[in-house]
């Protein structure tokens, strides 16, 4: 007899499965009557075709919706006999992240990016006139494969996607708990939505990025139209604007993941190489090369077919970077790479069925595409726009190549090929010079004229940017001292050019844009978007090459702290007892406790900083950064932090948690006596205060020791500060005989249960070891790391002003259109 279970709610499942199926079949029928119009030569039927796709994708957009607006139900509901919502959701979880639960999974993420491909397939199907049937045909081709991927059903065996409506007792059927009747009595909460997602950036940076992820899917389409039709011209005119547009979202989105990472990863930064950063790069970089083949095609008419290729291959590479970030094969080498869900059959054949037509496409009929047979003048515009784009692609391909290794390393032969172990030292070495490059050519292209240009108008324009560029950028680096790398003196010099084009970019944009378009800067898109761009080398460099760790724990004091897993510098880490000032750099700084909030999972360390010369100076800034972190496992390491930042226009002052006590560890009243290499005027600290070492003097004073004949003795003079301002003098002393017999005398704080000892003497580093012993361990601290970030704004507002540049070179070119 079939079990009937009590209290689950089947039609919200139901109806989010036949949404989806309704979707998968819509973007079917919309496919194949698409390809009719195109295809049928009598305009009447044309007319009826193109209808029916019509309907038929609308269809799709409302099937689309429906699943979009069931699951977010479902999570908004907690209706946790879902997989999809148990594995994702929880019931403690903030309303405003509820929308992260979509995008944590596969399937949500594919659905994301279906209901973009709905919007943007909605505006071409009423805009783009009689580009319509062709370019809707692809773009209905790719909603059939996405919409794939939330089906979850069986084909010959065959699981054709995954689907977030299956319920947990189908998925586990075996389990004990769904042997009763009455098992949703004891799933009461879900597993939740992981740590790292609980972050504003991750509400608002997947749906843009996949909106960039989608929009790629324009290009590709007019592209592939022209040659399908046989209008092979007459597309570049209408791309052009979905192609800024698209690269501009892009790059947005890109850059709000960097923003993520800077503000919730705590690898110190913006950008750590991780794959599957660079999978989203390496597709911006070939759609940027393709904008610009596509501006030297429309004004010379070269570079036609290369504009095809790399229109092409950015929608590849987009599908190509999905199957990376989603087949699992990242999952050793990126810190936010999807798990294998069993669907990497159906990525491959996406993008295969995408690609191969295309390039083939491109193959048959380059005869067909029309293409100069003059030679280009290399004081022409185009020929450096294409020299860029070049350029380029060698970083795409370089970025490309380095990602896959994981993939490579699967096929036979290449077993023994592995990623990088320094990733930023690989990729920095070699593209650092691409930005030398491309920053140069951004600054002086714009200055050239399309066919050629005389050397005497190219040098009375250009010079005195230069000159300009060149007394700024020996500014910056002699201001920000700018003296050495940490990769050696051909790096320091690589440095220097890339400073110097960054500057350079920045400074021949904005002069452009009064002397090539006269101060009109609605007509200016080109330039603000190359300023915005120079912005952001500027802003990398300098964050990067001068970041600054304030958190140097000097003394050693946290040697062994860490574990080789957790893959952090003891000696950039500083233990700081509560209430008790410790001094980091130009700051003292104190953890003054810790906080929770109702239904917030995070724990918030109140960290005070204060700017001052020595300890009991008046301050003269003072500021307290919340870094938080989810106390989710047991143990010092057990924690997933979260950084806070205080800000200002030329730094930031990065903060995160690296480690607490472990709650549970017992206390003991006694500890060995632990050393601190000092030389004279450290500092170290015990449980109630700081010990200073402020002299050390061959003549003891200690009353407890008597010098007798032919012993040598060294007495440390130590200056003791407790929490309570109360201060006060030890005077250990090291003595050596005759018989090279050494003995110690200690000296105790009276009341605080403190002895101290001068261990030994280190003479060939100038420093003595000074032991401590107290009666109490410090139970209650944090752990933490500090950077400064030099002109980090710079890179941000560089980021917002390239978007713009973007926006305004689309909107330009669809009002000229």
């Amino acid at each position: 007899m079939e079990t009937k279970f009590l209290n689950e709610h089947l039609l919200p499942g139901q109806i989010g499965h036949f949404a989806a199926v309704l979707a998968f079949v819509a973007s079917i029928v919309a496919t194949i009557a698409y390809v009719c119009a195109v295809q049928l030569k009598d305009d009447l039927l044309r007319n009826s075709w193109k209808k029916i796709a019509r309907v038929a994708f609308l269809v799709q957009v409302v099937a689309v919706f429906t699943v979009f607006f069931t699951l977010y139900h479902m999570i908004s509901g907690h209706l946790f006999e879902y997989k999809y919502v148990w594995q994702h959701s929880s019931k403690s979880l903030e309303v405003k992240y509820l929308l992260s639960c979509f995008w944590e999974g596969q399937e949500g993420s594919f659905l994301l990016w279906s209901i973009w491909h709905c919007v943007l397939g909605t505006i071409v199907m009423f805009t783009s006139k009689s580009w319509e049937a062709p370019v809707m045909a692809s773009l209905s081709l790719a909603q059939v494969f996405v919409a794939s991927m939330i089906l979850g059903i069986y084909i010959l065996d065959y699981r054709v996607g995954s689907s977030p409506f299956v319920l947990m007792r189908n998925e586990n059927a075996d389990a004990p708990i769904f042997q009763m009747a009455n098992y949703m009595t004891r799933l009461q909460d879900g597993n939740g939505l992981n740590p790292l997602l609980q972050n504003y950036w991750m509400v608002i940076h997947p749906p843009v990025l996949f909106l960039g992820f989608a929009s790629t899917i324009i290009p590709f389409s007019f592209a592939f139209a022209g040659l399908w039709t046989k209008r092979y011209t007459e597309w570049v005119k209408p791309v052009l604007p979905w192609a800024l547009f698209a690269a501009g979202i892009l790059g947005l989105g890109i850059m709000m993941g960097a923003a993520w990472a800077y503000e919730s990863l705590t690898f110190g930064g913006y950008w750590a190489w991780d794959p599957v950063e660079n999978a989203s790069l390496v597709p911006w970089l070939t759609l940027v090369a393709g904008i610009h083949t596509l501006l030297a095609y429309r004004s010379t008419g070269y570079s036609l077919k290369i504009t095809y290729f790399f229109f092409f291959i950015t929608f590849t590479l987009i599908l190509y970077s999905s199957f990376l970030t989603k087949s699992g094969v990242l999952g050793q080498t990126s810190v936010h790479s999807f798990t294998d869900l069993g669907m990497n059959g159906q990525l491959l054949i996406y993008m295969f069925v995408f690609a191969i037509p295309a390039f083939w496409f491109l193959i048959a009929k380059r005869k067909a595409i029309p293409a100069p047979v003059r030679e280009e003048s290399t004081y022409s515009r185009e020929f450096w726009l294409f020299v860029g784009s070049l350029v380029l692609l060698v970083s795409a391909i370089q970025i490309c190549f380095t990602t896959s290794i994981p993939v490579w390393s699967k096929l036979p032969g290449l077993k023994d090929l592995a990623p990088p172990t320094e990733p930023e030292l690989f990729y920095n070495k070699i593209q650092i010079w691409v930005a030398v490059v491309i920053g140069l050519l951004t600054a002086v292209t714009q200055y050239l004229k399309y066919k050629n240009t005389s050397k005497e108008f190219f040098v009375k324009k250009i010079w005195l940017p230069t000159v300009i560029s060149l007394v700024i950028t020996v500014a910056i680096i002699v201001g920000g001292k700018v003296y050495s790398s940490a990769y050696g003196p051909g790096f320091l010099f690589a440095i220097y050019l890339m400073m110097f084009a960054s500057v350079y970019a920045v400074v021949a944009n904005f002069a452009y844009i009064w002397i090539g378009s006269k101060g009109k800067l609605k007509a200016s898109g080109a330039s603000v978007a190359h300023v915005g761009f120079g912005l952001v080398l500027v802003g990398i460099l300098i964050s990067s090459s001068k970041k600054e760790v304030l958190s140097l724990d000097k003394m050693g004091i946290l040697d062994g702290y860490f574990t080789k897993e957790s893959k952090q510098n003891s000696r950039e880490n500083l233990m700081l007892p509560k209430g008790m000032p410790v001094q980091m750099g130009d700051y003292y700084v104190t953890y003054e406790g810790d906080s929770t909030a109702p239904k917030d999972a995070k724990t918030y360390f109140i960290i005070r900083y204060e700017k001052k010369k020595s300890l009991n100076d008046v301050p003269t800034e003072k500021f307290t950064l919340y870094p938080d972190a989810f106390m989710n496992v047991k143990g010092q390491e057990g924690i997933t932090p979260n950084p806070d930042s205080k800000h200002y226009w030329h730094k930031d002052v990065f903060t995160y948690i690296t480690a607490v006590p472990k709650k549970d560890a017992p206390e003991t009243d006694t500890i060995p006596f632990t050393p601190h290499k000092m030389s004279v005027g450290d500092t170290t600290y015990f449980s109630k205060g700081f010990i200073i070492l402020d002299n050390l003097s061959p003549k003891p004073t200690n009353k407890n020791y008597v010098a007798n004949k032919g012993e040598v003795a060294l007495e440390a003079e130590l200056r003791v500060l407790t929490k309570d301002d109360k201060q006060f003098t030890l005077r250990p002393v090291f003595a050596l005989t005759d018989s090279t017999y050494a003995f110690n005398i200690p000296d105790t704080a009276q009341g605080m249960g403190l002895i101290v000892k001068l261990g030994k003497i280190v003479p060939e580093e100038k420093k003595v070891v000074i032991e401590t012993k107290e009666s109490g361990t410090i139970t209650d601290y944090v752990v933490l790391k500090a950077y400064v970030f030099p002109a980090i704004n710079v890179l941000w507002i560089g980021i917002i002003v390239m978007t713009i540049g973007f926006f305004m070179s689309a909107a330009q070119r669809r009002k000229s259109k």
